[in-house]
């Protein structure tokens, strides 16, 4: 009678106040954060997407190496990656990569092919406003565009006030970046895009001849050349030695936003010796900045730098282009950041790929292509057809199997859709989640997971009435051990997918995500709604008739094991007695 005082510990109402709880929190995130979508996200297959061809260039102009395609991959595989399960495709096509989003998203695929090359040089003069012609040159020792001396000899300027928790002394924490930017000239239009000097497009193989000229004139050791070829350069036109200067040599170079020029000094800290980099929004309230922390050896460089050049200006180049050139305020020997025009978006893009490395080749980006969805919205609409009718078969094996316990079935299955649908909506909103058709193939997979850890249930249910136990003092005790079966089932299936997730790409690590949440779901359902409500059913004087559960015949079986007992224990007293006379 053990399993009867155990049943009556069990409180159903606690374990389904539990999962109504859980339903009511993720569905007011849903109605309450992500400014009133209420559909998940569809992958290309589902919805259609965006493709970006990006091309490898070479110096030499000849086909790049393979090894290096297949590490550029990776690469950006990895930023891929970092942006969560977006449905993003990476694909080696030749000397391309192909890159392919969900939705309309080319910019952010444009991002992710970024060399991210990024390079820390001391600005020797500048900024010169873009547009300024050869025939406006400034006197020898003069700035080009103010007449003064260059910033690496102009005395420092008195720094602004500092914002809070920004190099502040009374705080005992490692100084901040404070830099303050060079005064920038007044806006002047952008000049418009003009063909290369050598009139090639940037994918042409002869661009080689171009780099090697470029490499003469704009990273010359010569001040003559060097003033020369910072007059000259044209900030609007393509530009063949992005991504392949020469880190020794001088530079001659362009703001990112094309509007100012420099001429910049030989880098003295690569962007290989950073250890993160993450967003952050500058304490000031105004605007964006990447934070940068340093491995061990970078930033006892940039350290040793910055309090030997303080006042003097420094340079953040990346692919070539200068991001900003603040003055360098003080030593700095902790976090630093790059500031410049960021908005959010473009420091977040910024500081992934600084995160996950710059890539072994310079690309140039083709125009984004549209997908089409219609092959996926076929093969989906299918699937659904074949899915429903499985789910209609399913239902009605479980109504005339196991009767009301199947309306349980069908209502826990439902439940567990619910909560689905909510999970997914959120995923796609907090980590970029998509849902494609391997992803929906995982839920359907998952849902025969979920059946059998019902039919696990009840099958032990049966087991343990055909022993003589009532449907009541039954429940109790086929879940105890219909429970490590279900544990270790599940465990077995969200152990594979987890696996498959790690070394799978692309679609199929899609099918795994959803097959191990689909997982995690159906032991909530099984242990917050499935069992609770069994013993509501098994308590009910109407409800709980083994008939109207699909239990009459096992429970006639039990009856007569339940009357054959007392008998057999009779018998066994008479021959006692008999003996003992």
């Amino acid at each position: 009678m053990a399993t009867s005082s155990g049943q009556q510990h069990v409180r159903p109402w606690r374990y389904l106040t539990a999962f109504a709880g859980i339903v009511v929190v993720l569905y007011a995130l849903v109605f309450l954060t992500g400014g009133g979508n209420l559909t998940p996200k569809l992958g290309i297959d589902l919805q259609g997407g965006t493709r970006v061809t990006l091309t490898a260039r070479t110096t030499d102009g000849q086909p790049p190496p393979r090894d290096q395609l297949i590490q550029a991959q990776d690469i950006i595989e990895q930023r891929v990656n970092g942006l969560g399960v977006s449905g993003a495709e990476v694909q080696l096509d030749g000397s391309n990569i192909v890159i392919t989003v969900p939705g309309d998203a080319g910019e952010q695929a444009r991002s992710l092919g970024q060399t991210a090359q990024l390079r820390f040089r001391e600005v020797l003069q500048g900024p010169v406003p873009a547009n300024q012609a050869a025939g406006q040159q400034p006197a020898p020792g003069q700035d080009a565009q103010s007449g003064q001396a260059p910033a690496s000899q102009a005395p420092a300027s008195p720094a602004p006030a500092q914002p809070q928790g920004m190099g502040e002394q009374s705080r005992p924490v490692a100084p901040v970046a404070q830099v303050s930017p060079l005064q920038d000239p007044p806006p002047t239009p952008a000049p418009s895009p003009t063909p290369s000097p050598s009139g090639l497009a940037p994918d042409d193989p002869r661009v080689a001849a171009e780099v090697t000229k470029l490499r003469e004139t704009r990273q010359s050791t010569d001040q003559a050349t060097q003033l020369q070829a910072l007059l000259a350069l044209n900030c609007g036109a393509p530009d063949p030695l992005q991504g392949y200067d020469d880190p020794t040599r001088p530079l001659v170079a362009c703001s990112e936003d094309g509007q100012s020029k420099y001429l910049l000094g030989p880098s003295f800290l690569e962007g290989t010796e950073i250890a993160s980099a993450q967003a952050q929004q500058n304490q000031q309230g105004v605007g964006w900045v990447v934070g940068l922390t340093f491995k061990p050896q970078g930033a006892d460089t940039w350290g040793r730098y910055t309090t030997e050049n303080v006042g003097k200006n420094v340079a953040f180049v990346l692919d070539g282009d200068v991001v900003s050139a603040p003055t360098i305020n003080q030593p700095i020997f902790g976090q630093t950041q790059i500031s410049g025009q960021f908005n959010q978006d473009r420091a977040q893009q910024l500081a992934q790929v600084l995160r996950y490395g710059s890539l072994p080749l310079s690309f140039d980006s083709g125009n984004a292509q549209t997908v089409s969805a219609s092959l996926g919205l076929a093969s989906l609409e299918a699937g659904l057809i074949a899915g429903a009718v499985g789910l209609v078969l399913v239902f009605a094996y479980c109504l005339f199997y196991y009767r009301l316990l199947g309306i349980l079935t069908i209502l826990s299955l439902a439940l567990s859709g619910l909560v689905v649908y909510a999970v997914l909506i959120l995923l796609g909103r907090w980590i970029g989640f998509t849902l494609d058709l391997a992803g929906v193939a995982g839920f359907i997979i998952a849902i025969g997971i979920t059946a059998d850890s019902f039919v696990i249930f009840f099958e032990r249910l049966k087991d343990e009435m055909r022993d003589g136990r009532t449907f009541r003092s039954a429940v109790p005790r086929s879940w105890e051990r219909a429970r490590r079966t279900i544990l270790t089932a599940d465990a077995v299936s969200f152990l594979a997918a987890a696996v498959l997730y790690i070394l799978a790409v692309g679609e199929v690590r899609g099918f795994a995500f959803t097959l191990g949440m689909s997982t995690v779901l159906d032991l909530v359902v099984v242990f917050l709604v499935t069992f609770p409500l069994v013993v509501l059913i098994s308590r009910s004087r109407s409800l709980g008739r083994p008939g109207l559960s699909g239990l009459g015949a096992v429970d006639r079986i039990g009856s007569r094991h339940r009357r054959e007992k007392p008998a057999v224990g009779r018998r066994a007293a008479t021959t006692g007695k008999g003996t003992g006379a």
